[in-house]
């Protein structure tokens, strides 16, 4: 009996793969349908081509595959960052193509104020590099305005603080473009009224607003995050109309304030800061009527003071025409005879015209001309003839040497072809014999060098018998005078070393011999000392 037939076979199911992986899909969604988890994001790298998003979710010691479909990745206020702390909610799935599992992802937030934070700087320094909160971009609050926009709640107090506070003031038009100013589409919200704010047409049925007031009550900073959103931001910095925000109170601050016109710390505050008070106006504006009809009636006066003066200063109409009469009376008596003296000269010109005329009669030199030209014509034809002949045959000449010249080239090239391979599987060989005998020579000095070192170094000189002597610090014992009696020494052979301990009287230092006098010259009869 073989081993297969006795393996028992009982009564179990066989499953299919597929079948096996739907069981399995079906049993972990039913158990985790709705889950809530808390990771940070690894492997982020942004939409795929069809618009889902996949990164994976990690802590210290799991990882877990993500999953955000095209549909609910347009509608997330956190958008996923590498790196980023979440919370993300959604249910646990499998996914049968490579037998895993991984979560759906339905909504995305920060995990904690930290992290909010955190990712809000970011964002600002981000928005701040492409020059959204510049300075340069701020535009002036008009005085005075005519219209004035407002994007808030429509049932929120703020909408009546700002009424109220404007009809204290100055009462003005007053737009609102109700929008919510919490929870999900409340950016989109913001977003789209400022921006249709600034779609309403000069002069249409609708009056555009002057400027655009952005406001909301306080709130922490989860209630205050629409005015955070980057399309929020980036509608108030393209606004044609100057934006005043007014969102918090005076101590929070939200991205919107980087990008506004102008940052008021409350809605009263904003409404303060686009009207003036319009008693003060009024009194400023009756000062201003009075010192202008002032200045007008001193103005009056002095130039009627300054017209008298200048009147008395004036000559009189003779005075001041007895000098150009006198000048035209004298042009007048110099015009007659000047006349006469042109038109002689003109009438002496005109005869010597005429007489040069008459000697060149216009029939003679028209006969020439026509006898010239019908020679010049018959020159022209027979030299035509002879030009187009002559071309003819430079050009078959021509045609003739361009085929030869052709046949030559194509015969030079394929030779110098030949020629250049030939001398370059050449060089290629003496190369390759250059580089092995400057590897062999190298090779050979190098060895050379090496036997060099190991004769001159240290360990050589000591095999021979020679030996270091040291004090007690180590150093070397050059001389005999530095071997004072009693004093330690370490000798050192070449195999070893060995102390010791200078012994008997003072040494003797050898004292140098006496040179030797240098002789002026070589004895008479005897040959010189070579030293």
């Amino acid at each position: 009996m073989d081993r297969e037939s006795s393996l028992p076979t009982g009564n179990a199911p066989e499953w299919s793969v597929s079948d096996l992986s739907g069981a399995l899909k079906r049993t972990i969604e039913d158990a985790f349908g709705f889950v809530r988890v808390r990771g940070e994001i690894s492997g982020y790298r942004g939409p795929v081509a069809s618009g889902h998003v996949y990164f994976s979710l990690k802590d210290t010691n799991a990882k877990i595959d993500a999953v955000i479909w095209k549909g609910v990745f347009g509608r997330l206020k956190t958008r996923p960052q590498e790196g980023l702390e979440v919370i993300a909610t959604g249910k646990i799935t499998t996914f049968a193509g490579k037998s895993s599992y991984q979560i759906v992802i339905d909504s995305l937030e920060p995990a904690g104020v930290g992290a909010l934070m955190a990712l809000l700087e970011e964002r600002r320094k981000r928005l701040a590099a492409e020059g959204l909160f510049g300075e340069e971009r701020k535009q002036l609050i008009p005085y005075l305005p005519s219209v004035i926009g407002v994007v808030t709640s429509p049932t929120g107090a703020v909408i009546r603080d700002i009424l109220h506070r404007l009809e204290d003031r100055f009462p003005r038009h007053v737009l609102v473009w109700p929008v919510r100013v919490q929870g999900e589409t409340s950016a989109a919200e913001v977003a789209n009224a400022i921006a249709g704010f600034n779609a309403l047409p000069e002069g249409g049925r609708i009056p555009r607003p002057d400027v655009i007031i952005v406001a909301r009550g306080g709130g922490s900073l989860e209630d205050l995050i629409s005015f955070n959103e980057e399309v929020v931001v980036r509608a108030a910095a393209a606004s044609e109309i100057p934006l005043v925000s007014a969102v918090g109170h005076e101590t929070d601050t939200t991205l919107i304030d980087f990008a506004a016109d102008l940052r008021c710390p409350t809605p009263t505050g904003a409404a303060e800061k686009v009207v003036p008070v319009r008693a003060e106006l009024m009194g400023f504006i009756a000062d201003l009527s009075r010192r202008h009809a002032g200045a007008m009636l001193r103005l009056s006066d002095r130039r009627r003071s300054d017209l008298r003066a200048l009147a008395r200063a004036l000559p009189g109409p003779e005075e001041v025409l007895s000098a150009p009469r006198q000048r035209l009376d004298l042009a007048a008596a110099r015009l007659a005879p000047a006349l006469a003296r042109n038109a002689r000269a003109h009438e002496q010109v005109l005869q010597a015209l005429s007489r040069r005329l008459e000697a060149r009669s216009p029939r003679v030199a028209l006969a020439r001309l026509r006898a010239e030209l019908a020679g010049f014509g018959r020159v022209l034809a027979a030299a035509r003839g002879n030009a187009i002949a002559g071309e003819r045959t430079r050009i078959a000449h021509a045609r003739d040497r361009l085929a030869t010249l052709e046949a030559r080239a194509r015969n030079a090239f394929g030779q110098s072809l030949l020629q250049r391979r030939e001398r370059g599987i050449a060089l290629d060989e003496r190369a390759g014999r250059a580089f092995g005998q400057g590897l062999h020579r190298r090779a050979d000095r190098l060895a050379s060098l090496w036997a060099l070192i190991r004769s001159l170094g240290p360990e050589a000189v000591l095999s021979r018998g020679y030996a270091l002597i040291r004090d007690e610090a180590g150093a070397l014992v050059r001389s005999v005078a530095a071997a004072q009696p009693g004093r330690a020494l370490t000798i050192q052979l070449a195999d070893g070393s060995f102390g010791a301990t200078v012994s008997g009287a003072e040494p003797d230092v050898a004292k140098p011999a006496a040179p030797r006098p240098a002789r002026k010259g070589p004895a008479t009869g005897a040959q010189g000392d070579l030293f």
